[in-house]
């Protein structure tokens, strides 16, 4: 699936205007070896409440590339990834922003967010059968926990966040210091903030 949106060439504290155009990738299977898991299309996110109407699941086409290498180096170990969230409208934002107005955990929507970019995506790794794998913490847990480095975790979720880590960064993402789970590309500041009007689809809940 190819979604139209509005595009330009540096980053933008406001949402675009109509009037661009640039390309998103849908990320589902089989075209992308994940599974998803796209929790704020259900009650199980900060919110407790749908913040998407619909499970889909968007990159812009650099980070649906990056995506790609990320699959085949986790197949190479005998698992997949599993998505939690890909591109975020502005809309969305403020929605975690209004749950918890913590820029450690939620970037500001005034700043933007990296996944309102489509260039930061939520992942986690998983058997091939589809068991996730032990990370220490859930998705989305806000506490120091989260943080990348941490000792005070059993062997087990060391090393699995060690393989996650690695998978991402040799496929040429960044990683962020507070959240495990929590993917970017490089300079992904450069890329322009999309609101969910423009998708043509209306990602968001009522």
């Amino acid at each position: 699936m190819i979604v139209c949106i509005p595009f330009a060439a540096h980053a933008h504290r406001r949402p675009l205007p109509a009037g661009f155009a640039m390309l998103l990738t849908e990320i589902a299977p089989p075209r992308f070896d994940v599974d998803l898991d796209l929790r704020y299309a259900t009650v199980d996110n900060l919110t407790g409440r749908p913040i998407y109407r619909r499970p889909l699941c968007l990159l812009h086409p650099a980070a649906a590339s990056a995506l790609a290498r990320a699959t085949v180096l986790a197949r190479g170990i005998g698992c997949r990834l599993r998505v939690f969230d890909g591109f975020r409208p502005v809309e969305a934002q403020w929605r975690l922003w209004q749950a918890l107005p913590d820029p450690q955990f939620v970037a500001d929507p005034r700043q933007g967010s990296h996944h309102s970019r489509g260039v930061a995506i939520d992942v986690t790794l998983a058997d091939v059968d589809g068991t996730p794998w032990d990370m220490g913490t859930g998705f989305d847990d806000m506490t120091p926990q989260s943080h990348h480095g941490r000792t005070d975790l059993s062997i087990t979720a060391q090393r699995n966040r060690a393989c996650l880590l690695g998978v991402m960064v040799a496929a040429g993402w960044i990683f962020y210091p507070y959240e495990w789970w929590h993917y970017q590309l490089p300079a992904a500041e450069t890329y322009p903030l999309l609101a969910d009007g423009v998708t043509g689809i209306g990602l968001l809940s009522r």
